[in-house]
């Protein structure tokens, strides 16, 4: 991920209400991690320094995260991540007549 990312880039995970700052802290929560996942890219969208991409994450355990990284970009490096990520649920029946199932 070093050759991504800034040294002193930011990782921003809203839902779990987590920053991470820096390339030392970076990689110690990468190398901590229990298992990092199978990345599966659906989408990116780039303008200028930002890039949204669509991605689903499998960490091998049958659970397949939707997940939605925003990139703020800065000399051709990842200067910020924001990512969002969430495991699929059920629609609800009440919407059924006006939407389409994927």
């Amino acid at each position: 991920m070093d050759a991504v990312f800034h040294e002193d880039a930011v990782m921003e995970w809203p839902q779990s209400g987590e920053r991470i700052v820096g390339g030392d802290n970076r990689r110690g929560v990468c190398h901590a991690f229990p298992r990092l996942p199978k990345i599966t890219p659906h989408r990116v969208i780039a303008e200028g320094d930002l890039w949204v991409a669509e991605a689903d994450l499998d960490y091998g355990d049958g659970a397949i995260y939707q997940t939605v990284f925003i990139f703020e970009m800065r000399d051709g490096e990842i200067a910020k991540e924001t990512a969002y990520w969430s495991q699929p649920f059920p629609a609800p029946d009440w919407r059924a007549q006006w939407v389409e199932r994927t």
